[in-house]
């Protein structure tokens, strides 16, 4: 059974690499969705899959690549939408 998030990710996290590198984090686990920068400087994910496998994209966005700096994460339940494939947009 399918789960969804959307998480929000804050600090310095545009311009370091953060998006592609959650889209190979992504595809490495199997998690359907999208990230796109947001014009107040967050991150912002939809990530869609197995529980186990979103979960540990949620704790990625915790970390980031080494270049980031996360200062704050929301996350938050969405209704699966039967995305296929990780996008950055």
């Amino acid at each position: 059974m399918a789960v969804a998030r959307r998480i929000v990710v804050r600090g310095r996290v545009q311009g370091v690499n953060f998006r592609d590198a959650t889209r190979r984090k992504a595809d490495q686990l199997g998690v359907a969705g999208w990230v796109r920068n947001r014009s107040d400087g967050a991150v912002e994910i939809a990530a869609e899959g197995e529980p186990d496998a979103v979960e540990s994209l949620v704790a990625y966005a915790r970390e980031g690549p080494r270049s980031a700096s996360v200062d704050d994460v929301e996350v938050s339940d969405s209704a699966p939408e039967g995305l296929s494939g990780f996008d950055v947009r």
